[in-house]
């Protein structure tokens, strides 16, 4: 959330690799920059282009700060989507995801992508249509089944009304209660001329689900991303019985390991990701008939990267040290999906910290959809108020270990909550766990301290010579 943000993606742009921004929250990411008063100006300079003034001039005037908010004040809310989200939260988050890839692509004519999570689905139509306004190149669609997105791409090209099927839990089909209907001319009534179609990535962890989206017309992507355990963030679950190691970390065996033969017949372009981040590992990407590779972990820690400078760099100086570490958890996130945790003193890894905070749900991005007994559509988080998510139905063995993911990540990047007691939301630092690559390009840097930047990541990668010190 906002790691992989504009700067990054578009640092990443211009060395002629695909630069992909995060999707998740880029209402509030962009709200909470014009709060922090937007010093550079650049989200107010995006807005300047969009498609609808009216609407930027109206954002800005809600949301911007001149100076920025002071130290004891909190960030302004924003609403939570529902299955009814109303049009200025639509507008809100239209626009976020335009200024994120509007930004990534300024200036330059590579090809900037989107990554979103199919888990987060009330504002994912909305923010499609953002991107693709900004004329967005490709969309990454994993935490989920992405069979929808070719299709729905192809409508919100025509400024078509799309409806995306939600998991109510608790409900029967017969219900009709799972539909996130979104409008564009309901934002943006004025556009008529049709908008470029990027092209759809699916992220994958199998050969079968990868077959089954190619199969049909309507869900077939132009290509998968196939994710293995090791990779930061949310990992899929192991294909075997559940099973955890001493640590508590989740067990992968044989069926997790993806065929890539079998993948490379089912004759789309694919790439890999999770422990390739070096040049032996690419050119073993390439062999095996990859088109490439993707690589997060390398990137969450350069200095282009939107990870708050303290926190990346304390991380840095513990990689360097061979003191940090990562494991993957499967209480922490609300999700239910292994979630890769560094575990670094004063972030939500620490037990001691966690024990700090007071459960609050404002943001509200990780909820999921449930029946209510009147037969309404309620949300629910594992991670909110105990008693309030036992009172919405939930169980008690759902809560135990679960983070607020959505306010720890926002902090992770700098923008924590500040409380009404006084304290700021902590962080938490999601990596892959394979940390050698980091070490390897700390070495090879003429930077101080080790740091390195985007550019540096692709020319390791890519197999060049190290930069020499200016004589």
């Amino acid at each position: 959330m906002a790691i992989s943000g504009w700067e990054l993606a578009r640092a990443v742009a211009l060395t002629g690799s695909l630069g992909v921004v995060s999707g998740t929250a880029l209402d509030v990411v962009m709200t909470r920059r014009l709060q922090d008063g937007d010093p550079d100006g650049h989200v107010r300079r995006a807005l300047g282009a969009f498609p609808a003034p009216e609407v930027a001039a109206r954002i800005v005037e809600t949301y911007w700060v001149d100076g920025g908010i002071g130290p004891d004040t909190m960030y302004r809310p924003v609403p939570r989507h529902t299955l009814t989200t109303t049009r200025p939260l639509l507008e809100l988050t239209v626009a976020g995801a335009f200024v994120e890839v509007y930004l990534a692509k300024e200036g330059h004519s590579n090809p900037v992508g989107i990554n979103l999570l199919r888990k987060i689905e009330l504002p994912l139509p909305a923010t499609l249509y953002g991107a693709m306004l900004a004329e967005v190149d490709a969309v990454l669609v994993g935490a989920g089944n992405p069979a929808e997105i070719p299709a729905l791409t192809r409508r919100l090209s025509r400024h078509e009304d799309v409806t995306l099927d939600v998991r109510v839990i608790g409900a029967r089909s017969s219900d009709g209660l799972g539909a996130m209907k979104f409008s564009p001319r309901a934002v943006l009534p004025e556009l008529t001329s049709p908008l470029g179609r990027p092209q759809t990535l699916a992220i994958v962890a199998s050969v079968d689900l990868a077959a089954g989206l190619a199969s049909q017309a309507e869900t077939r992507p132009d290509g998968f991303v196939v994710e293995g355990p090791s990779a930061g963030g949310h990992n899929a679950p192991p294909r075997g019985p559940r099973a955890v190691d001493e640590l508590g970390q989740p067990v992968y065996g044989d069926r997790d390991v993806v065929d890539t033969e079998g993948l490379a017949a089912i004759g789309l372009p694919f790439w890999l990701a999770g422990s390739y981040a070096d040049p032996a590992r690419v050119a073993d990407a390439l062999a095996a008939g990859a088109h490439g590779v993707q690589v997060g972990t390398l990137f969450a820690y350069c200095e282009e990267s939107g990870m708050a400078a303290e926190l990346k760099h304390h991380a840095l100086d513990l990689i360097a040290a061979g003191e940090l570490t990562v494991r993957s958890d499967w209480q922490v996130s609300p999700t239910g999906y292994p979630f890769h945790v560094a575990d670094l003193p004063g972030t939500v890894s620490d037990p001691a910290t966690v024990a700090q905070r007071t459960a609050v749900c404002d943001l509200g991005v990780l909820r999921a959809a449930y029946r209510k007994p009147d037969g309404d559509v309620g949300f629910r988080c594992p991670a909110e108020p105990t008693a309030q998510f036992l009172r919405k139905g939930g169980s008690e063995r759902s809560i135990e270990g679960r983070a607020c993911l959505c306010n720890a990540l926002l902090a992770t990047a700098g923008m924590g909550q500040r409380r009404p007691n006084g304290s700021v939301e902590a962080p938490l630092l999601t990596s892959g766990s394979d940390l050698e690559p980091v070490r390897t390009l700390m070495a090879r840097t003429i930077r101080p301290e080790g740091r390195y930047t985007a550019a540096d990541v692709i020319d390791y990668l890519l197999g060049r010579p190290a930069p020499t010190p200016a004589a």
